[in-house]
């Protein structure tokens, strides 16, 4: 091997699973030889907390049949920086947020803007289980059940004028509660992140609340979150607060951190488009030894590659 051959990030081994030797242990050597070739399984090695029932989920044909990933993983295995950036981290973390009371404010060019309180807009929607797809930046990936409302359904109840061209997301702030917040490298928070407005309102896109048939985990995004399963997961911001229409395109928080070079506006999964620092054209399914090839897409080029008719595919990173 080159010595000057440089190791991408997304083939590091966290530092909390290189800790984590006696859970290693505990797996066995079969599990321990599958997590040193790749695959990752935390389902064993953590306690799954579980929460509320949600009431009354409908099943959604916008579903997938890729095996899922177990309920442990999703849990424990996170991006979600406001907590830490170990991927366990915001499991450990995270209860400490406070998602009682909560409302979303959505707002700007729009006739009837409105502040949803979260338990109201549950009870008021139909939750619709979603089984996706979710494709990291880092190259890795898990199949999701998520429980969501429509994006499009909430931004319709407040009629968004001919000038909303983008929607703007932004995520609560609670330095008190928040032990990551102004500790990775002074990354800006509140969390922004962004949409076209007929990427919000194409049917793909989900409000979650929950996963696996419960409310979402803390670390997860609670108590609501976006999913976008055609685009990297780093769009999906997580513990919304704020929507807001608007005619210009939004800053997002890696606009401002990066200058938007590593993590761009559009983000849509694209193994033909490497990461500056790594190739994007397979990933590591969590919980699998071998790495698989990367769709366009995600997989779901045949429902919105028509969004980007005519455009440059290569710049979309």
């Amino acid at each position: 091997m080159p010595r000057d051959r440089k190791i991408p990030s997304s083939e590091i081994t966290p530092l909390s699973a290189y800790l984590r030797r006696r859970d290693f242990l505990a797996l066995g050597a079969a599990g321990a030889g599958a997590l040193l070739l790749g695959g990752h399984s935390v389902s064993g090695a953590q306690k799954e907390q579980h929460g509320a029932k949600l009431p009354s989920v409908k099943q959604s044909s916008y579903t997938v049949d890729d095996k899922k990933t177990p309920f442990g993983d999703i849990t424990n295995y996170n991006n979600f920086y406001e907590f830490g950036t170990d991927k366990d981290d915001p499991a450990r973390h995270a209860g400490k947020l406070k998602t009682r009371p909560w409302t979303v404010k959505v707002d700007g060019e729009c006739a009837k803007p409105k502040t949803f309180d979260i338990d109201s807009l549950i009870s008021s929607s139909t939750v619709e289980e979603r089984v996706y797809r979710m494709r990291c930046v880092e190259a890795w990936s898990m199949v999701i059940p998520w429980d969501g409302i429509p994006l499009a359904e909430v931004l319709k109840k407040v009629e968004p004028s001919s000038r909303a061209k983008y929607v703007a997301f932004e995520t609560a702030l609670q330095p008190e509660n928040m032990s990551g917040v102004g500790g990775f490298n002074a990354i800006p928070f509140p969390y922004l992140e962004g949409l076209r407005i007929d990427e919000a309102m194409h049917p793909l896109a989900l409000l979650a609340v929950g996963i696996y048939g419960e409310a979402l985990p803390n670390q997860d995004g609670a108590p609501i979150r976006l999913v976008v399963p055609w685009k990297y997961g780093f769009k999906g911001i997580k513990s919304i607060v704020k929507i807001h229409l608007q005619e210009t395109q939004p800053q997002t928080t890696w606009s401002q951190y990066g200058g938007g070079v590593e993590y761009g506006f559009y983000a849509n999964v694209n193994p033909e488009v490497d990461h500056p620092r790594w190739s994007q054209a397979k990933e590591r399914r969590i919980g699998e030894v071998f790495r698989r090839p990367t769709l366009m897409f995600n997989g779901y080029a045949d429902q919105v590659s028509k969004l980007y008719a005519g455009m440059d595919l290569r710049k979309f990173y």
